[in-house]
């Protein structure tokens, strides 16, 4: 496969099989009723990525309580190594785990390569002192991809993100949603020009292809990552979306793969 046409989805849910339609259902209705396209597997996440052309998944699932943190990261590693040409994995973590730093450590020698936080879900607000933990334990060493927006609860705010990302000046975030979902304004006002990643997920039907570019440009074409939030999204239609957006080849090859690439250093 000639790599320019390599594409990576920098943001992809998976659960267990046993507990998949539950988590799905559960997702669907924290966002009031959403249509969940797919099942939530790893085994339907690489079947719909192959029909739309897409290789390779950033894989990740919330702990909506600490208790249920190691059990993830032993899910998401094993996910990882049962799909290795496919799967590169971020671990769980929740603010209140009672031993972040060494669940962190543990989490890297299973191999995962980042982390992911949902502060809507895990309740918690991105700036909340208990969340300083995380970031200051993976500090130039891991990404973190952080949930971003929501304008019915405060937890996620992108105007909260400012003051980690000032705290912590080597970190590196991906702000999801284009750093704000349902507060795409909001989150160009408060984000724009600092030094953080973006991803297309959850984002694209509900903008233009020319609001798309505006935020592109806002926040760098260098910065943003290429996602799908599955299951949520059909990932041929987010591409088909992509395409109507005005970008060069270089600028669709550096969100669809280089960006990531060197990101995570691969």
């Amino acid at each position: 496969m000639n790599n320019s046409n390599l594409i990576i989805d920098a943001h992809a849910h998976i659960f267990p099989d046993k507990i998949a339609q539950k988590a799905v259902a559960g997702i669907g209705s924290f966002y009031n009723g959403l249509v969940m396209h797919y099942d939530g597997t790893a085994e339907t996440l690489i079947k719909a990525g192959a029909e739309a052309g897409i290789q390779k998944f950033i894989v990740q699932s919330v702990a909506t309580v600490p208790e249920q943190v190691e059990s993830i990261n032993n899910f998401i590693a094993e996910s990882v190594k049962k799909y290795p040409d496919n799967f590169i994995g971020f671990a769980a973590m929740h603010p209140d785990h009672p031993n972040i730093e060494r669940e962190i450590e543990r989490a890297v020698s299973l191999g995962l390569k980042g982390v992911k936080i949902h502060p809507d879900f895990q309740r918690f607000c991105i700036d909340d002192e208990k969340a300083m933990k995380i970031y200051e334990t993976i500090e130039g060493r891991l990404p973190i991809l952080i949930h971003t927006g929501d304008s019915r609860y405060q937890w996620s705010k992108p105007a909260r993100l400012v003051k980690v990302l000032e705290a912590f000046p080597k970190l590196d975030v991906i702000a999801a949603h284009f750093g704000g979902w349902s507060e795409w304004d909001d989150a160009a006002k408060a984000l724009g020009g600092k030094r953080l990643w973006v991803d297309t997920s959850s984002s694209l039907y509900a903008m233009s292809p020319k609001r798309a570019r505006e935020l592109i440009d806002i926040f760098g074409v260098e910065n943003v990552l290429f996602g799908t939030d599955y299951p949520m999204w059909q990932p041929k239609t987010e591409l088909e979306m992509i395409d109507k957006i005005e970008l060069t080849e270089k600028e669709r090859e550096m969100i669809f793969h280089k960006n990531a690439e060197r990101l995570l250093k691969m």
